[in-house]
């Protein structure tokens, strides 16, 4: 499916239009008490490579033989925040965590005319999987990753085995949902706006702690995180930041678009996700047929974060199948 083909969808208002291309993504590892009862194995000591994409250097792990996994981060996050999955999914495979375009430790030029949109980290993780000659792989993103891993998957399927989405911002399917206006409505007065206003101060680290507080229904996430996991967040404020600032970030997706995947699929939520992001996930669901359908207990929209030991098993058991 090319570009040109797709339908587009816009919400009218011009407000509406300007923050729908938040990008949901990160959070860090919960605080210790709760790594206590999720535990996983120490991550494995790798070394950090990097690579040239379209005229930019990206950093990435690679650890692990067998069939390649690739992971893809989200908002706020960059390859660190897989560490609890590289071991476990290295013991049978291939392992890649890459940083997007902009998160750390990358160091692409920003100017006005930067492009920060999903369609631009696709055409990333595309030339990157190809660069790297390791195709077809089993691609596991989250929010922001998932929709750039989607848009991936519809633009390049011959490079994918399997698909696993964790609750990718696809704003626009929110229009098919009865509820879908106000749920965005609240999001963007509760979460976005609040969050571009402390930008505009230049208080990067109080946007992060509403940005955070507002995806994870928790306000006081970021105030009990620990200091290594604070950093994390605020080394990848830049995209952040300049989604709230820019418009037409996000592929206005209709479901017959999405309905063309025709690889094995995994779609999962937490079960105390917001709202918005949930009823996104279900909506997918139903575009993709064939695609398979998981809760993940314990766990707000940080998923693999929240309960690694979970959501390590229910991936696995998913990839080894297809």
């Amino acid at each position: 499916m090319t570009t040109q083909k797709r339908k587009i969808i816009s919400f009218t208002k011009p407000l509406r239009i300007g923050f729908m291309v938040i990008l949901i993504g990160f959070i860090s590892c919960k605080e210790a008490k709760h790594e206590k009862q999720n535990s996983v194995p120490a991550p494995v000591k790798a070394e950090l490579k990097s690579i040239s994409i379209n005229g930019d250097s990206f950093h990435y792990l690679d650890i692990g033989k067998g069939e390649p996994v690739v992971f893809v981060h989200g908002t706020v996050d960059d390859y660190r925040v897989w560490e609890a999955q590289m071991y476990a999914f290295a013991k049978n495979h291939r392992v890649i965590a890459y940083s997007r375009r902009f998160a750390y430790p990358n160091k692409q030029m920003i100017n006005d005319s930067t492009d920060f949109s999903v369609t631009a980290h696709s055409k990333d993780l595309t030339a990157f999987i190809q660069e790297l000659d390791v195709g077809p792989v089993h691609l596991v993103g989250h929010s922001f990753g998932a929709f750039t891993s989607l848009l991936t998957a519809l633009e390049h399927p011959e490079l994918l085995q399997s698909l696993t989405l964790g609750e990718p911002p696809i704003m626009s399917l929110l229009q098919n949902i009865p509820k879908g206006e106000e749920l965005l409505n609240d999001f963007v007065g509760n979460v976005l706006i609040p969050t571009g206003e402390e930008f505009a101060k230049n208080n990067d680290e109080k946007a992060v702690e509403l940005f955070i507080g507002g995806v994870l229904e928790d306000s006081l996430y970021f105030s009990k995180a620990a200091q290594k996991e604070k950093d994390l967040m605020l080394d990848n404020t830049l995209e952040l930041r300049a989604s709230v600032t820019r418009k037409n970030l996000l592929p206005p997706l209709a479901c017959d678009d999405i309905k063309t995947v025709k690889i094995p699929v995994l779609l999962m939520k937490g079960d105390k996700s917001p709202e918005v992001l949930t009823a996104i996930l279900d909506e997918l669901h139903s575009c993709i047929d064939h695609s398979e359908f998981v809760i993940l207990s314990n766990s707000s929209h940080g998923l693999a974060y929240e309960n690694p030991v979970e959501f390590n098993k229910i991936v696995l058991d998913f990839i080894n199948k297809n």
